[in-house]
C-alpha cells in the first residue's frame, strides 16, 4: 500500500484554502486519490473504479463549503463519498467478485501486504475470498473493505459511513465470522487483522 499522508500534512487547511483558491484543491486529490483509486478497483473493477473516483472528487470540490474544517484529515470523508457512489454499482460489485472468483485475477497489481508468505496465503484464496465477499450483505461488506482495503481505522470508516464505531466493529465482527465459516475458518491477510484495525 503507498503512504498516506500524515494528518498533519492537513487537508483541512488546502480545502480551507480551495474555497477562495479552487486550484488548492488539487493538492487533497493528490495525496488522496491513488489509494483511493485502488480501494475502487479492487472493489468494481478498472472501468468502474475511474468513474467513480473522478465522481467522488467533483463531489467532493462541490461540498467542500460544507466540510468540516475541525477533520484535519479528508480520508475517511473522500471514503464516505466514494462508498456511496459504489453502491450505485452493487451488481457490478458483485459480478466483479464473482469474477474473481472464477478467475482468481486481482484487478490490482499493487501488493497490500508486505510479507511474501501473506501475499502467497492471500492469492490462493483469492478466489474463495471473492465469492464470499460478494455473498456478504451489501453494509457488512462496505465496512470491512473499507478498513481492509481503504486501510482506514475503525472510528475513520464509522465516519466514512456515517454510523457509530460500535456498529462498525459489530458489522465487521460479523463479516470476519462468516468469511472464516466460509472459507473453511482459514484467516487469508485480507480479512482485517485485529492490530490494524484499532490504530
Amino acid at each position: 500500500m503507498s503512504e498516506k499522508s500524515p494528518p498533519e500534512a492537513d487537508d483541512a487547511s488546502a480545502i480551507e484554502r480551495s474555497r477562495s483558491h479552487p486550484e488548492a484543491f488539487a493538492e487533497v486529490f493528490r495525496r488522496h486519490a491513488p489509494d483511493l483509486k485502488r480501494y475502487v478497483t479492487r472493489r468494481l473493477g478498472r472501468d468502474a473504479a475511474e468513474d467513480v473516483v473522478a465522481e467522488t472528487f467533483l463531489n467532493a470540490f462541490r461540498q467542500r463549503d460544507r466540510y468540516d474544517l475541525a477533520r484535519r484529515d479528508a480520508r475517511p470523508w473522500l471514503y464516505g463519498i466514494a462508498t456511496n457512489l459504489v453502491r450505485r454499482y452493487v451488481r457490478e460489485e458483485v459480478r466483479h467478485l464473482r469474477a474473481a472468483e472464477r478467475t482468481g485475477a486481482d484487478p490490482v497489481t499493487a501488493p497490500f501486504t508486505e510479507r511474501s508468505d501473506e501475499r502467497v496465503s492471500a492469492q490462493a484464496q483469492g478466489p474463495r475470498l471473492a465469492g464470499a465477499l460478494a455473498s456478504l450483505p451489501k453494509g457488512h461488506r462496505d465496512a470491512l473493505l473499507l478498513v481492509a482495503w481503504g486501510g482506514l481505522t475503525y472510528p475513520e470508516a464509522a465516519q466514512a459511513l456515517g454510523v457509530r464505531v460500535g456498529t462498525v466493529r459489530s458489522r465487521i465482527n460479523r463479516a470476519r465470522k462468516r468469511l472464516r465459516r466460509e472459507l473453511g475458518e482459514t484467516n487469508p491477510t485480507l480479512i482485517v487483522r485485529e492490530e490494524k484495525v484499532h490504530g
